[in-house]
């Protein structure tokens, strides 16, 4: 076994797996009964497992189980987790498998072949409902498919046939923690090692029983908010942030993870090292503050002053430079902040100045503070120290828990005042493991960290994301500067690249194919993403970016678009055109009706919430805001968007981005679609805003960076694509404009357009 490359835990499984197969190849013809005892006895040797709502399954009468399907012993903890005997419907090439087959027939399972045609596929549908009539429990998994992607699948229709017209109840079940097991397919193939925790925590959520006459969708919705509610449960084994950072640098410590322009190459014990460094250089100056600023931009050492603050207890601030003087000193405000980590050279670059009152702690100072002992000193306690050391050779005061308040991240005030979001530990991590499990991520992976860390995104990505699933991150400080970043996607092979689409377009104008050549992801959000931008960045670089959706109140990722898996006789769909995706695990979404807040059904356009582990504390001395915010647990987007059948979720616009002009809701989103496809132009050059009038209450007005020349032709082309006449903005209403106004985190300013068009047009008014 050692010469054929089998690791010690490899022969381990292997000799269970043996010694399982022959226990039951020996035992299959004893009663049932002690086939589910020795299954209870092997499940629970390498699990630990969670039984949630067990009494929802009748202990009498038939019952039809729905569960998610995750890995291919997900039938064994169904039957641990029961006291009733469990008929599986189930693939016949599996039930016929030869080691398999006694073990099947004598658990009374049903084989079922898609390939047989339809008369195969309903004679087992007849052989399962004459099971339920006869009050057997039977499970049959809707999504027909182990996933491969780590998502829900959509959901089959065989199971809604199977219950129609019978009196057995639906109980959907979710089983959670299986991902990344044994048997499952983490990392695109299939995982057959050992889990990295003996017992391993497994949770299996029987919902409330659900009429026969339920549709798919509905009970899909059912088995994804089971999983939403068993993530909770996950908190009792996480450990704040910092402990996750320690173990993670520490069990690959020599492997790439920061360059930027000044540093070409830091190790992932090298990072551990630094933030240790740096917190105990910066811990005279935090004395007597929970809350600390940061002032810097993407790169190693804004990295690793964030890390930094963690490991000493504080919570971090990082402050966005690019919103103004006065966006600034109101979050240094809010923030109580007395001192801010930045550089002087930055500070000069960006012609900034810090808020009066507020100390500046300069890098440049810091690090000639850290002289070769110092160094030294913090590499053995990188190597070594107990965490609890490094805790308090930092600077904490007080053991960190994951509900203590990590960061605290601004909004971009895009349209209004800039609100403090309060994100814990346990918020951030459980949307870095959800995004795990959504992103098809390898240790060799790198990332371009182009996004700020005032930005959401760029603080749980380029931060955490990186950090603990061993991703490698190249910094640079300007995402406008698109030749550099093209030079350095090229010189380190960055194989993950995330940006807006504003800064895509950049990049698709600037960037030359061969530069891009080793991209093999591509994710934009913050912004919609257009077809245009999308087919012509596709045409020019060969990839499709990807499409996701996110706020910083939740983390901030909701949804996210994947490449999906094919194989043969597999096609599991990860992205769907005009969509962002798919809710992350762990997620519940809902659409409502924005004024009465009643559900609606798929395909219907309402308000989007979102429910989860991952949504804020609150919004920083503003329980007034987060009330408003908050609806019976969910997180109010102020989007607006539609979700199919299949679990796709679409934004159709922000609530902000509509009026109400002579009663009706107009959507400034799609007037920029017309106005795009009129021009046939592939980048965005035009922005819609309104302004107030008197007699309508609103009306339109456009921002074009096009030639003026063109706005007539352009406006009769978009009069023959059949919108309303309350969507056409009249003439005199386009203000021309050399550049869109666009925030630091590549999303349009709204606030400035609103302004521009104020000043041009409000004296019309």
């Amino acid at each position: 076994l050692s010469e054929a490359g089998l690791s010690a835990g490899g022969i381990l499984l292997a000799a269970s797996v043996a010694a399982a197969v022959g226990t039951v190849w020996a035992l299959w013809r004893l009663p049932e009964a002690l086939l589910r005892l020795v299954l209870v006895l092997l499940t629970h040797t390498f699990y630990r497992l969670r039984v949630v709502g067990r009494e929802n399954v009748p202990a009498r009468g038939g019952a039809l189980l729905v569960p998610n399907h995750v890995t291919f012993v997900d039938g064994l903890f169904l039957l641990a987790s029961l006291d009733r005997p469990v008929r599986f419907v189930m693939e016949a090439s599996y039930y016929h498998h030869p080691l398999l087959r006694p073990f099947m027939k004598s658990l009374g399972a049903i084989p079922i072949a898609a390939s047989g045609g339809p008369r195969v596929v309903l004679r087992a549908l007849r052989e399962a409902g004459r099971l339920l009539d006869e009050g057997e429990v039977v499970c049959i998994f809707a999504e027909g498919q182990v996933t491969r992607t780590g998502m829900l699948l959509p959901f089959r229709r065989g199971f809604e046939r199977l219950a129609k017209g019978r009196s057995a109840p639906i109980i959907p079940v979710h089983l959670d923690r299986v991902w990344g097991s044994i048997f499952s397919f983490a990392g695109g193939r299939l995982r057959t090692r050992l889990p990295e925790r003996i017992p391993h925590p497994v949770t299996v959520s029987f919902g409330a029983s659900m009429p026969s006459t339920t549709p798919a969708h509905e009970v899909r919705r059912a088995v994804q908010d089971l999983g939403a509610a068993a993530w909770v449960f996950r908190k009792a084994a996480c450990r704040p942030l910092h402990a996750a950072f320690v173990r993670a640098m520490r069990r690959h410590p020599f492997r790439f993870m920061f360059a930027d322009a000044m540093r070409p190459r830091v190790s992932r014990l090298q990072a551990l090292a630094g933030a240790i460094a740096l917190a105990r250089v910066l811990r005279p100056g935090w004395t007597g503050q929970a809350t600390i600023g940061v002032l810097l931009p993407p790169g190693v050492a804004g990295a690793l002053v964030n890390y930094a603050a963690t490991l000493a207890g504080r919570t971090s601030v990082n402050l966005n430079y690019t919103g103004g003087r006065a966006g600034l000193a109101s979050a240094v405000r809010q923030a109580g902040l007395r001192s801010v980590v930045t550089s002087r050279t930055f500070l000069e670059r960006v012609k900034l100045d810090l808020p009066d009152g507020v100390q500046p702690l300069w890098v440049e100072t810091l690090v000639d503070r850290i002289d070769r002992g110092a160094r030294c000193w913090a590499l053995l306690l990188a190597l070594a120290a107990p965490l609890r050391i490094i805790e308090r050779m930092c600077g904490t005061d007080r053991r960190p828990t994951v509900d203590d308040v990590l960061t605290v991240l601004f909004s971009s005030g895009s349209t209004g005042d800039p609100k403090g979001v309060m994100l814990t530990h346990f918020n951030v991590w459980t949307n870095v493991e959800a995004a795990a499990q959504a992103f098809p991520l390898q240790p060799t992976d790198k990332l371009v960290g182009v996004l700020p860390f005032f930005h959401s995104f760029g603080y749980m990505a380029t931060l955490w994301l990186a950090a603990l699933h061993g991703l490698g991150v190249v910094f640079h400080p300007s995402p406008l500067e698109a030749s550099a970043i093209g030079e350095l996607v090229h010189r380190y092979r960055v194989t993950f690249l995330i940006a807006t689409p504003t800064f895509l377009q950049l990049y698709a104008r600037r960037c030359t194919p061969e530069q891009f050549g080793s991209l093999r992801l591509v994710l934009t959000g913050a912004e919609k993403l257009s077809e245009r931008l999308a087919q012509a960045f596709e045409d020019r670089f060969g990839i499709r970016p990807l499409e996701g959706y996110g706020v910083t109140e939740c983390s901030p990722v909701i949804a996210v678009s994947g490449p999906g898996f094919r194989a043969p006789g597999f096609y599991q769909r990860g992205a769907r055109r005009g969509h962002v995706g798919q809710p992350l695990p762990g997620l519940s979404v809902r659409i409502v009706d924005p004024e009465s807040f009643d559900p609606l059904p798929p395909g219907s356009s309402g308000m989007l919430l979102v429910k989860g582990p991952n949504v804020m504390r609150g919004y920083l001395g503003r329980d007034d805001l987060t009330a408003a915010a908050m609806r019976d647990g969910w997180y109010v987007t102020g989007d607006i968007a539609m979700l199919d059948e299949d679990g796709f979720l679409q934004i159709t616009d922000r609530l902000a981005r509509f009026s109400k002009i002579g009663g009706e809701m107009v959507p400034h989103g799609r007037v920029e679609e017309a106005l795009h496809e009129a021009a046939g132009v592939e980048m965005q050059a035009f922005a819609v805003t309104a302004i107030p009038d008197e007699r309508k209450g609103e009306r339109l007005a456009v921002l074009p960076s096009l030639d003026e020349a063109a706005i007539p032709g352009i406006l009769e082309q978009v009069t023959t694509q059949g919108l309303p006449n309350i969507f056409l903005p009249r003439r005199d209403h386009f203000l021309k404009v050399d550049t869109l106004p666009v925030l630091g985190t590549g999303k349009l300013d709204l606030r400035q357009m609103k302004r521009i068009a104020m000043e041009r047009l409000g004296s019309l008014g």
